[in-house]
């Protein structure tokens, strides 16, 4: 049974087959009674290979253990996870139901940023086994895993006050963790907070870390003004005078809810006709929309100031550009089948809340998406120091949702409205007193709610302010 492309949540039939398939390089059956030691070398051996899926609570031959107490399973896994040198963030482990017994699943990421050792012993899979690492083999893996991964770095003048425990709280609930559960010891555990300064030394108290302030700080940019999106919508194909603007901060979550209600408020929507029929649609598919913004905001390297992510919306295309270049051994070649994670804290915290896979980054699924779609596939870019996708639009290829031969039909728009429209079409843009003289005998009123109904039915979208206001086609 292979695990490249598994769901992020193993179904009882899947825990029984890789029972059944006994231990692997990729797969480790261990009992609940294992030691804490035995079990963190497994961990640092699969974290240093291709990573994989230890089965806790099962006997060597694949056979679940009566009467597992899985609480100090799940306290035994943690100590486990942090014994390694750097501690390895792991997902939520998983419980399993097989016939009337409980099993721990718990997932191993591949493509992780560090080599780990276990009391400067470093370890890899063979078969189903742990074994040392080579010189050789050890050279070439710290050579691969170079990059020092700064979301594990302490945020400098940042304490516990600053993370916004209810969030924790919600988070923890949201994984089903027990009420009793040590906070301070689950975040350390997810690389939330550390109690090691830059330096290595032991710090006083335990503190947020890069990856801690931006998935749970109470105001982010407080301490990283460059975690942000910046959302601009432009009405043509190129960069001009006319757009709208949003700049996205908090916390990732809501950065990334934000930047897709963004995308959806500025798309346009209509039907695409395909052979003999219509069919309704948007301008990109949202699930490809979504797999981009959270890459970006998963994969990005925060620690290069002055720069945010930004999405672009022209008229044929939209793109999203995240700092950083591709990190480890990922190339634009080989991005489709290749993991690597340069914020391991961010990836599994996100997988936690649903944004992403545990194991694969959605990179083919935007591409089988936009085929679907009847869409050129994405383009994905390297920069000089940054990484680019580009979704080409559908917008030439909608036309009108209404079966009429005007674009504007009567029973849509009223009469002023649609005159709005066409003065749009032929001079570029509107003003409430270029309405005003087509229509000099309405009240002023009645004319700014004309053009505030043409904004929410997405046919016209609003720029600037006050006197500077002026509305453009959608």
């Amino acid at each position: 049974m292979t695990l490249r492309r598994r769901v992020a949540a193993l179904t009882p039939e899947e825990v029984k087959r890789l029972l059944s398939d006994g231990p692997s390089m990729r797969v480790a059956l261990l009992p609940a009674k294992i030691s804490r030691r035995h079990l963190a070398e497994t961990l640092a051996a699969m974290a240093n290979a291709e990573g994989g899926v230890v089965l806790l609570g099962v006997t060597a031959k694949g056979v679940p253990q009566p009467d597992v107490d899985l609480a100090e399973l799940r306290d035994l896994l943690m100590e486990a996870s942090l014994l390694p040198d750097p501690p390895i963030i792991l997902p939520s482990p998983q419980i399993v139901q097989i016939d009337g017994a409980a099993v721990l699943s718990v997932y191993v990421p591949e493509g992780l940023p560090h080599v780990y050792n276990v009391r400067g012993l470093y370890l890899t899979r063979a078969g189903h086994q742990n074994r040392p690492l080579t010189t050789t083999e050890l050279r070439q893996l710290l050579l691969e895993r170079s990059e020092s991964g700064f979301e594990s770095q302490p945020v400098e003048e940042a304490t516990l006050e600053d993370l916004d425990m209810a969030r924790v709280g919600r988070y923890f609930d949201q994984l089903g963790l027990p009420p009793d559960e040590d906070v301070v010891e689950a975040l350390l555990s997810r690389g939330c907070i550390t109690r090691r300064g830059a330096d290595g030394l032991p710090l006083e108290q335990p503190t947020p870390t890069v990856a801690g302030i931006l998935l749970f700080g109470r105001n982010p940019q407080r301490f990283l003004r460059s975690a942000e999106i910046i959302c601009v919508r432009y009405a043509g194909g190129a960069m001009g005078d006319e757009f709208v603007r949003q700049d996205i901060g908090g916390v990732l979550a809501e950065q990334a809810r934000q930047a897709e209600a963004f995308v959806i408020a500025n798309m346009r929507r209509g039907m695409r006709i395909r052979g003999m029929a219509r069919e309704e649609t948007t301008e990109y598919p949202l699930p490809v929309v979504r797999e981009a913004i959270v890459n970006a905001i998963a994969h990005r390297d925060y620690s290069i100031r002055g720069e945010g992510i930004r999405l672009l919306m022209f008229s044929d295309r939209l793109e999203v550009y995240s700092p950083g270049r591709l990190p480890g051994h990922v190339t634009v070649e080989n991005i489709k089948d290749e993991r690597y994670s340069r914020n391991e804290a961010i990836v599994a915290v996100l997988t936690d809340l649903g944004y992403i896979e545990r194991l694969g980054y959605g990179i083919d699924r935007m591409i089988a998406a936009m085929e679907e779609a009847g869409l050129p596939p994405p383009e994905f870019e390297e920069t000089a120091a940054g990484f680019r996708v580009t979704l080409r639009s559908a917008g030439e290829e909608l036309v009108s949702m209404q079966a009429q031969k005007q674009r504007w039909p009567h029973a849509f728009l009223n009469e002023r409205q649609e005159a709005a429209l066409a003065f749009v079409r032929q001079h570029g843009r509107i003003t409430n007193s270029d309405l005003q003289a087509l229509a000099p005998d309405v009240h002023p009123e009645t004319i700014r709610r004309d053009l505030a109904d043409l904004v929410d039915k997405n046919l016209l979208i609003r720029i600037g302010s006050k006197r500077a206001t002026y509305y453009i086609l959608k």
